[in-house]
């Protein structure tokens, strides 16, 4: 099939979601095209497309599937000719955020495109919110790349966490959190964080990596005890799943993927959005587990995780891409028939 994705070029995990399944569909002998804006295909920013020998171009190909990742992009492949495929809409956030325009986003969610979706409760706002179905197909996480041998607490209790600007990150609410565990019981607490901006220096007790290689990742995960994530929204939150393929407990806000996965006291905990107490009191139990607890729960996450498949979830999403074209395929073959007859 010839596939386009209508995407921009970034380091956001959204992009390497879509560079994930590019790549795997080139790989199974696809024609695949990232289709950005012509400013971007002229200066290429550095992206989670580089180095996968996928086509990147600044105007969408005719085909047989074109894929809009995110809600700008919605509106634009809605008024594409048919010749350029049938129209997917991959949604990993339902992106209705206070910085946003609010209406623009909605109404891309009412468009008749065919959704597929990364979480069942994505699901469940499509039908409920926009009275529109959807497909869930779950993110995975890449085993060859975060992965790590079985160990025990570190010697100086770690905690990590990612670092975006974005409110809803909730990364003011994880330091507070942090700031709340070193003064009322580990003074000695140090965190590694990473992210895709410049994170300036907040405190000596923080280690930050600006844009860390990929396979520098699972190292960060590997050094800490718990990974913190405080969001106050989340699509997914592929991070966490990755700090469960290394070995490493989560405690998490109730949203996105950690709400679905995470069972308190046995791979992490999860607590209401915003309630710093509550994301302390969790993180620092962990942090004080007796080290064969805390083994036991660290092989815990990394259960939860370890039957995850990249493989599977790209079985899923080519068998839908298939599937909508057959369909476009049928309606366009049964205009043509009627046509004739008349």
């Amino acid at each position: 099939m010839r596939i386009s994705f209508v995407s921009p070029l970034n380091l956001s995990g959204g992009c390497l979601v879509v560079a994930l399944y590019a790549q795997a569909l080139r790989d199974r002998a696809h024609e695949v095209t990232i289709c950005c804006s012509l400013k971007e295909a002229l200066l290429r920013p550095r992206s989670h497309y580089d180095g996968r020998k996928l086509k990147i171009r600044p105007y969408v190909p005719d085909g047989d599937v074109v894929i809009a990742t995110w809600w700008r992009t919605a509106k634009i492949v809605y008024g594409l000719p048919e010749r350029k495929g049938a129209k997917a809409y991959f949604i990993q956030h339902h992106e209705v955020h206070e910085y946003l325009p609010a209406d623009e986003a909605r109404a891309s969610y009412r468009l008749p495109l065919h959704k597929i979706v990364v979480a069942q409760w994505l699901k469940d706002v499509m039908q409920h919110e926009y009275d529109s179905d959807s497909v869930v197909i779950p993110n995975s996480v890449e085993h060859d790349r975060f992965f790590a041998s079985p160990r025990g607490k570190q010697n100086v209790p770690t905690v990590g966490l990612l670092y975006a600007s974005i409110p809803w990150k909730g990364f003011s609410v994880a330091m507070a959190a942090l700031q709340l565990i070193r003064k009322r019981a580990l003074p000695n607490l140090r965190v590694h964080c990473f992210g895709i901006e410049q994170l300036n220096p907040i405190a000596d007790f923080v280690s930050f990596t600006l844009r860390p290689p990929q396979d520098r990742i699972r190292h960060i995960y590997a050094s800490c005890d718990v990974w913190l994530t405080a969001s106050h929204s989340e699509g997914f939150n592929l991070p966490a799943m990755e700090a469960m393929a290394c070995r490493t407990p989560v405690v998490a806000t109730r949203t996105g993927w950690p709400a679905e996965a995470i069972v308190d006291g046995w791979n992490g905990a999860c607590v209401d959005v915003g309630d710093v107490e509550a994301l302390a009191t969790e993180t620092e139990r962990i942090l004080q587990l007796p080290d064969e607890r805390w083994r036991l729960m660290s092989d815990r996450a990394y259960e939860t995780v370890r039957n995850a498949s990249w493989k599977s979830s790209a079985d899923q999403f080519e068998a839908q891409l298939i599937r909508l074209a057959a369909i476009k395929d049928a309606a366009g073959a049964s205009v043509s028939s009627v046509s004739r007859d008349c």
